[in-house]
């Protein structure tokens, strides 16, 4: 880690009054005085955990906590939803459900998410009738609103791109301020004449950037902090949705460092508890700019289940547990693509070339158990990993084509 980043996490963490103390390349640990999670740590096994939203992050959750011996909680409005087929309790109820929501956080031990969209006064009741959750609601409830969690990175000194008062000079990128995700609430404007989108929204400088990269950080109740290598991501162009991220980054190592310099200060600053993910712009004259940040585990941190030592999803329960974070240091190269649903399917969902892909080398297949597919549905993952990123890219390269899904029902 160079000066440069020391300097910069020291900040981050300085700013919790902690003590800080570098102890490899990608951990930053700051000892917080008071450890109020330790009576938890002595006997974590049987611990109960709440999950709210059962979508394939909480059924990755799920797995790595089994394990470990947690036990699992999930609110989600259906019982064919991903999660549910591997927990302990199904809590049935929307995302907006004040009563499930209560009665997963009177359950468990600790609540925690699988998505941000979340109607947040239902976890403040939660929260003041004894519950414990990580992140903090206030944590989503700034998240959600994007004008207002980027006028709070800006004004913590975090690089984003520039905040406009009107679309203009052109291009704009427009940006609604509530519930966007994936691609979905966000256009570029070029005259007077472009749709514009409806509702809440506001407008942010249109970014020249040469790559898209991704920072997985995790930040413990106990004050501990640690940063995963830098990810590359690549979208959709068609879907606007990631299809392909890969690590390590194929960047210098002084772009990486900052990389990481610039995810710990952003996670610092919205005082996030758990694996939180920060996306970046890389500027043509070389720029690092935070463009979204999610508060919990992330398409971007799927390899991280083959190519770390811990995987994201482990470790964010570590992180919400208060136990001690587990080592991210890189074990192999790899890629991972997204299964999507193709264009125009519908109905039960099938892989037509799973042998295909099951018999490249180096591929780990992930299926997530939904029970219908869409068009550019998330339907599972490949990773795929080689002793050198560029051997991992050419496999990738070469198995693309079989990474779609399609549905055993009438096409749209």
């Amino acid at each position: 880690m160079s000066m440069w980043m020391r300097a910069i996490a020291a900040v981050s963490v300085a700013r919790a009054g902690r003590t800080i103390v570098i102890t490899d390349q990608y951990t930053v640990v700051s000892r917080p005085t008071h450890d109020y999670n330790a009576a938890m740590r002595e006997s974590a096994a049987g611990t109960r955990i709440g999950i709210i939203g059962g979508g394939q992050l909480g059924r990755m959750m799920i797995l790595a906590g089994k394990p470990l011996g947690f036990c699992f909680g999930v609110v989600t409005p259906s019982g064919d939803d991903p999660a549910v087929s591997l927990a302990d309790r199904w809590f049935p109820g929307a995302l907006d459900d004040a009563r499930a929501i209560g009665e997963l956080v009177a359950w468990s031990d600790v609540t925690t998410y699988e998505i941000e969209h979340i109607d947040v006064r239902a976890l403040v009741a939660a929260e003041a009738a004894g519950g414990a959750l990580a992140p903090r609601p206030a944590v989503l409830e700034l998240i959600q609103d994007k004008l207002k969690q980027k006028r709070h990175l800006e004004r913590a000194g975090v690089p984003i791109p520039a905040i406009l008062d009107a679309p203009d000079p052109y291009p704009v990128v427009q940006k609604l301020r509530f519930g966007g995700y994936d691609g979905r609430g966000v256009v570029v404007l070029r005259s007077d004449t472009d749709d514009r989108l409806p509702g809440a929204t506001y407008y942010e400088r249109c970014v020249e950037f040469d790559r898209e990269l991704a920072v997985i950080v995790a930040r413990s109740t106990r004050g501990e902090s640690s940063v995963y290598p830098v990810v590359d991501t690549e979208f959709d162009p068609a879907a606007s949705i990631c299809s392909r991220t890969a690590i390590p980054a194929s960047i210098p190592d002084a772009l990486a460092e900052r990389a990481q310099a610039v995810a710990l200060n952003a996670v610092a600053a919205i005082d996030a508890t758990g694996i939180v993910a920060v996306e970046l712009f890389v500027t043509t004259d070389r720029e690092v700019l935070v463009n979204e940040i999610a508060p919990r585990p992330h398409n971007s941190g799927h390899l991280t289940i083959e190519c770390c030592e811990t995987s994201q999803f482990e470790q964010h329960l570590r992180a919400v547990l208060g136990l001690p974070l587990g080592s991210v240091r890189l074990l192999t190269p790899g890629v991972m693509l997204n299964l999507l649903g193709s264009a125009g399917a519908v109905g039960t969902p099938f892989l037509p070339f799973q042998t295909e892909l099951l018999a490249e080398p180096g591929v780990h297949l992930h299926l997530y158990g939904k029970s219908a597919v869409r068009p550019y549905r998330k339907m599972g993952h490949v990773t795929i990993t080689a002793a050198v990123r560029d051997d991992a890219d050419r496999v990738a390269d070469r198995v693309a084509q079989y990474a779609v899904v399609e549905g055993r029902g009438e096409r749209e």
